[in-house]
């Protein structure tokens, strides 16, 4: 996902990598949350902040071939790459369009409007909802899925995690950007003048010697590092990007730790 007010985490190879890996990670829960948010065979479908277009892949599927989704992304970067993914796989119902999420607007109102991982970095979130609520069929919903960053503990309690939490916390703030959105998704929606608003959050546990979590937080520290050391959350050296990932994997060996991910929240709500 990127905007105009400034994605924190860029559109390098690595970051395209860690894109991939962590789409791959909560993919299952954002079918759940797209299916449960109504969205069916034959929609309309806008999807905001496309970045590299899994989630207009997926949205794809979903609404079938007599459905259609207009994705939308600013980073030229990220649309060769979705518009390259989306030939290799013959999609002819998505199109992907360059400009920006909190603005577009179409001439024909959409079914539905979806976003993940958007309102995370958007200090004007409500006044953008507001906006793409206007280009809303009658009846059309509105979903927004996010991270709320409050999720994340290990149990039993290790101090790497607090501390790595911290580091990605504060540097997304510096940032402008809200790690813990997902929890304020409902106020949002409901704000945004849409009815029947329901929020849900999935959970993931990732078990004792799973290196799925040591992984996710070196590839955001590693990402985040300027704007770590920037607001002087911690040193180069006390990060230790060459060395933090095995020893975070360690870290949850050594106490036996389930770890809990960003909790993976969906809102959504319809106009009336």
């Amino acid at each position: 996902m990127t905007t105009g007010s400034g994605y924190s985490l860029g559109s390098e190879a690595p970051e395209i990598a860690r894109l991939d890996h962590q789409a791959a990670a909560i993919e299952q829960p954002t079918a759940g949350l797209l299916g449960a948010a109504g969205i069916a065979p034959g929609m309309r479908v806008l999807e905001l902040g496309s970045g590299l277009g899994h989630v207009a892949f997926q949205l794809a599927a979903m609404v079938g071939p007599a459905g259609s989704v207009v994705a939308v992304e600013r980073d030229p970067r990220l649309i060769e790459v979705a518009e390259r993914r989306r030939a290799e796989r013959g999609l002819d119902a998505v199109r992907f369009v360059p400009g920006d999420a909190r603005t577009f607007r179409d001439d024909t109102p959409f079914d539905a409007v979806v976003m993940r991982l958007l309102l995370f970095h958007l200090p004007d979130a409500g006044a953008v909802l507001a906006h793409h609520v206007e280009g809303l069929a009658p009846g059309g919903v509105v979903v927004a899925i996010d991270f709320d960053s409050g999720g994340v503990r290990s149990e039993p309690p290790i101090p790497q995690v607090d501390q790595v939490g911290e580091w990605i916390d504060g540097a997304f703030h510096r940032a402008g950007a809200n790690p813990r959105v997902g929890a304020r998704l409902g106020p949002l929606l409901r704000d945004a003048g849409l009815d029947g608003v329901t929020t849900f959050g999935v959970q993931a546990y990732v078990q004792p010697g799973d290196a799925t979590a040591a992984a996710m937080f070196t590839g955001l520290v590693r990402t985040l590092a300027p704007q770590i050391v920037a607001a002087g959350l911690a040193t180069e050296q006390e990060i230790g990007l060459d060395t933090l990932e095995a020893r975070l994997a360690e870290a949850f060996r050594a106490a036996d730790a389930v770890v809990t991910l960003p909790t993976v929240v969906g809102a959504w709500g319809r106009r009336s």
